[in-house]
């Protein structure tokens, strides 16, 4: 492809736009951190219930993968990105203002609903709109937004925190801090719901969608008009033969009547990206840290260490993933976690009972904890994180993209259910120590995983690849 050519100004735009899904997939997830006080304290929570309002959005985030992923082949990759914008809008301001724990959890569901879709939405998104040269770096902006969203969670919540003199203290019109906490992500949900009416829909689905002219048009704005009829027609070629519209069958193949290969490779990627445990640091780390012995805004502080160094990590992954390419980025990801949780692992071992009947970690553990902690962040930030979602965005073939995402999506966030709601219990008993082995052997076989099964797409255009 001539790059002369390339409306770079528009491809900023789309990423730009397409990637706020990303801040708010980071905002809904991460602002649960500071709140667990307050729901605690409203709806008289123990461990269980505790767990299962954090989760919540869990299972709206699997159920939103799932249908995202066949709703952008019917609606559009625009439009089911407007309707995850509307249901972060509507999950805000009921979150906020829950009575009960049972209005809240259908609160985070909704806003599941949107963090799933946007999850798979606006990679595949990405991928579609921008040049195979640098997809992997514009890809990768995707967990940059999702990792400012969590730290600009993390940064709200300390403030608001702080401000009223501690989460569960109020704050305006006599409302406790932590239900602001939750009303703020309102306003960065309708700057998205707006800003995402400027942007063109998928050249990819409207060729799908038999809408060649418009798709013309979109690849004439971004490539020039040359380029224009030679991508719709290499379009249209990777399409089934018989050129009907994408299905959820196509994932099995035809000649041998079974799952294809490299639907499992992405489910693969999607389950080990959760099973290493990274949600635990984001959904549960201040009270992680305030039960061996930080205050409460220690560990809030801690929350934003996290969030800054897993955008720095984000950045040197924008710097070197088309470089270098995917799976070797993968493999020191997995390689760097799996010593940092087990260092984790062994810090938490030698936790003891303190003055006060509390947790503790005695001597060093407690600096050495925390450094390994964020070196697994920065691992994970610089490999699993950004990688797993632009391979998902660009590993499948074009007929069958946005059924393997429903798919691929589902199974990762059900990983990530099956992690961050049984949390807490495990905390309590095995205990801190046995969970962070858990997660480091998921960790090391994620190394062989890579090793054997994954493929290199950097440089491939999306119409190349097979499966």
């Amino acid at each position: 492809m001539d790059r002369v050519t390339i409306n770079k100004r528009l491809i900023a735009l789309v990423v730009a736009v397409a990637t706020i899904g990303g801040f708010m997939f980071g905002y809904d997830s991460g602002v649960i951190n500071g709140t667990q006080h307050g729901l605690e304290s409203a709806f008289n929570l123990g461990r269980l219930g505790i767990g299962v309002n954090v989760g919540a959005i869990l299972v709206g985030s699997a159920i939103g993968a799932f249908i995202a992923g066949r709703l952008s082949d019917l609606i559009g990759r625009r439009g089911t990105m407007m309707l995850s914008a509307v249901l972060f809008l509507v999950s805000a301001i009921l979150a906020g203002a829950a009575d009960t724990s049972a209005l809240f959890i259908i609160a985070r569901i909704i806003g599941g609903l949107g963090v799933g879709a946007a999850s798979v939405t606006s990679p595949v998104y990405i991928s579609e709109m921008t040049p195979a040269h640098v997809r992997g770096r514009l890809s990768s902006v995707q967990q940059v937004m999702i990792i400012t969203g969590l730290t600009g969670a993390f940064v709200a919540n300390f403030v608001l925190a702080r401000w009223a003199g501690g989460s569960t203290a109020t704050l305006w019109f006599d409302f406790p801090a932590w239900r602001w906490m939750f009303w703020l992500q309102a306003i960065p949900a309708a700057i998205y719901l707006v800003a995402l009416l400027f942007i063109p829909e998928s050249p990819r689905y409207l060729v799908a969608r038999e809408r060649e002219s418009e798709a013309r048009s979109v690849l004439t704005r971004l490539f020039g008009e040359v380029e224009a009829e030679r991508k719709v027609a290499e379009i249209r070629a990777s399409l089934a033969v018989d050129h009907h519209r994408p299905r959820l069958s196509d994932l099995i193949d035809k000649t041998t009547g079974r799952i294809r290969p490299i639907l499992w490779v992405g489910i693969g990627l999607a389950v080990f990206q959760q099973f290493v445990g990274i949600n635990v640091v984001f959904y549960y780390g201040a009270t992680l840290w305030q039960a061996v012995g930080f205050t409460e805004d220690s560990a809030l502080q801690t929350n934003i260490l996290s969030g800054a160094l897993s955008i720095g990590a984000c950045l040197a992954t924008i710097a070197l993933i088309d470089k270098v390419g995917r799976k070797p980025l993968l493999l020191v990801g997995s390689a760097g976690m799996t010593v940092s949780l087990g260092i984790v692992a062994w810090a938490f071992s030698t936790a003891v009972t303190g003055v006060n009947g509390g947790v503790v970690l005695p001597g060093n553990s407690g600096l050495i904890a925390l450094i390994a902690a964020n070196a697994y962040v920065v691992f994970f930030n610089l490999s699993w994180g950004p990688v797993m979602w632009v391979m998902l965005g660009e590993m499948f073939p074009n007929q069958i993209r946005g059924s393997a995402l429903a798919v691929a999506g589902f199974a990762q966030w059900i990983a990530n259910a099956l992690i961050s709601v049984s949390f807490p219990s495990m905390a309590d008993k095995p205990g801190l120590a046995i969970t962070y082995v858990l997660y480091a052997t998921a960790a090391a076989i994620s190394f062989f995983f890579v090793r054997a099964a994954v493929q290199e797409t950097r440089g491939r255009e999306l119409e190349d690849m097979k499966g």
